[in-house]
């Protein structure tokens, strides 16, 4: 048995006018400093003003991979002023904190990191609805139960997760991502790719994702490189920010693989941002797992038609179409290019194997490395070698 969970999801040309017809007493808005100086809490707080919803507080100390810290600071605050809203503004670090800090409110006996698939009956929205308002189109945590927090002193990220966390209601109106610049936009979209086809390909792949997972990634191809290449390329954008919440739904309900479990224990350690590390990772990856998934491989490459010789092997082939779409939106192809330093990188590497073992995507991973496999893993994609073991 397996569950398919979502948000009621809004989308599409003024997604954002939804908020005016909300019920409730007060809001607790979560976001970054970089969400109200775009102006975007304001547009939240003129909609929520229409809904006769007060702002109780806008908490904009989310920072990127949000720490269990800054979760505990939100939560303190909403327990003071006991909202019966969270309108979660910004991109995925920002959705998963608002996600971490509403357990913590409404079931204070929970701490983030103990949040689990097994924390079951929270019963939250009881209390205390969540809303997703997405600005990034990447992540797609407007559509997931994940919460991934980073655990400062332990320099590790946390995968964590529940059903019962998902948002009530997830806002996707690509007028919202207009302003990202290029290298955000070609950051978050392979992301989006990189979920699109793990969850397509992880072990706990089903019918009900498969269909989201492979319009994701077809979409990926189709607008991503356009999106860069313009960032004023309105249908480029809508089409890129549909993407992340499709794919976001997808994998969401099937889980991520290797490729994010790397690319979590590089972000932690040297704070890659997350869609660039994972995208980074993700041809190594498909050319680890190999022949284990190769009618997958094969299934997507058809979904974008590209063509794979009869001699060749499809995760080769799909490796490379994927190192080619990076190449072209100025994504690095190792991490070597990812300006980090040999010598920062040998010493760390200790601590990237530790970390990316104790991942929780490694669970849904076919071929799951040792840990001797995992260093080899990290130094190929280091030199940008493709995987020959």
């Amino acid at each position: 048995m397996w569950y398919f969970v979502a948000p009621e999801v809004v989308f599409g040309e003024d997604a954002l006018s939804h908020l005016a017809e909300l019920q409730g007493r007060s809001a607790f808005i979560v976001t970054d400093q970089n969400m109200v100086k775009l102006g975007f809490v304001d547009r939240v707080k003129e909609q929520l003003d229409k809904a006769g919803i007060a702002t109780a507080h806008v908490f904009d100390g989310v920072e990127p991979d949000p720490s269990l810290d800054t979760v505990k600071k939100g939560s303190t605050m909403m327990r003071q002023l006991e909202p019966d809203w969270v309108v979660a503004v910004g991109g995925g670090s920002v959705m998963d904190a608002a996600k971490a800090m509403r357990v913590e409110y409404v079931r204070p006996d929970i701490s983030a990191e103990e949040i689990n698939p097994l924390t079951m009956g929270l019963d939250l929205s009881a209390r205390c609805k969540l809303v997703c308002v997405s600005t990034t189109s990447g992540t797609g945590a407007e559509a997931t139960w994940i919460v991934v927090l980073s655990d400062t002193q332990a320099q590790t990220k946390l995968g964590l997760g529940s059903r019962d966390v998902m948002a009530d209601i997830a806002i996707v109106d690509p007028a919202l991502a207009a302003s990202m610049p290029a290298w955000v936009t070609a950051d978050t979209g392979m992301d989006v790719l990189t979920h699109g086809i793990e969850g397509f390909t992880s072990t706990f792949k089903n019918d009900i994702s498969d269909g989201l997972c492979i319009k994701a990634i077809q979409l990926v191809f189709q607008y991503l490189p356009r999106a860069v290449a313009n960032g004023d390329d309105t249908e480029a954008r809508e089409k890129m920010h549909n993407a992340a919440c499709i794919a976001g739904l997808g994998f969401g309900n099937s889980m991520a693989a290797l490729a994010h479990s790397l690319g979590h224990a590089l972000g932690s350690v040297f704070h890659v941002p997350h869609g660039r590390a994972v995208g980074l990772y993700l041809p190594y990856s498909i050319e680890f797992i190999g022949e284990g998934r190769e009618d997958l491989w094969d299934e997507i490459a058809h979904a974008i038609r590209t063509n794979v010789p009869a001699d060749a092997s499809a995760a080769s082939v799909l490796a490379e179409v994927i190192r080619d779409l990076a190449r072209s939106i100025k994504q690095p192809l190792s991490v070597r290019e990812a300006g980090i330093p040999s010598g920062e990188f040998d010493s760390a590497i200790a601590k990237l194997v530790d970390n990316a073992v104790a991942d929780s995507q490694l669970v849904s991973t076919l071929r799951v490395p040792s840990e001797a496999e995992t260093e080899k893993l990290f130094r190929y994609a280091y030199e940008g070698k493709s995987i020959d073991f």
